[in-house]
């Protein structure tokens, strides 16, 4: 057996090593490779959570006010005036929101004693840090749709 030298057995440091880096650098690269998508993700869903909470409770609100109304002009006021404070709580955007009103039976006049109310509120949200360029803002988005039914006094429109 030979005896072990300390100074030739030890390898020394080598500057040519492929293996040698900086971990810290590479976790800190790494970390913003994968963190920067997952905060936009987040933001992305919480914005779409909001603007779904928004659509849902519009067309619940509209389906109370207009199946409570004395008559029709009461009823269209109404149903403005809710989704009007709808579109300003829940920041939706008011040029992308429809609003259809359904009665059924089909062929029903809307609304009607009796009948069953159907609202549904339509709206499509932009996603953030999308430019306004090329109408990339328009195709970066994403629809949102809810429905609410109500069912109509069978004495509405009678005083």
């Amino acid at each position: 057996m030979r005896p072990s030298n300390p100074s030739t057995d030890a390898p020394g440091p080598v500057d040519d090593d492929p293996e040698r880096g900086s971990a810290a650098l590479e976790f800190i690269v790494v970390g913003l490779l994968m963190l920067v998508p997952l905060i936009y993700l987040v933001v992305t869903l919480g914005l779409i959570q909001g603007q779904s909470l928004g659509a849902e409770a519009g067309a619940r609100h509209i389906a109370r006010a207009v199946a409570t109304a004395v008559d029709e002009a009461d009823a269209e006021e109404r149903a403005d005036l809710v989704l009007d404070s709808v579109v300003r709580e829940y920041g939706l955007d008011p040029d992308a929101v429809g609003l259809v009103l359904e009665c059924r039976p089909a062929g029903a006049t809307c609304p009607s004693a009796g009948a069953t109310l159907v609202v549904t509120l339509r709206t499509a949200i932009a996603l953030p840090l999308v430019p306004p360029v090329l109408g990339l803002d328009r195709l970066a988005s994403v629809p949102v749709e809810a429905s609410a039914a109500q069912k109509v006094s069978r004495f509405w429109g009678s005083e």
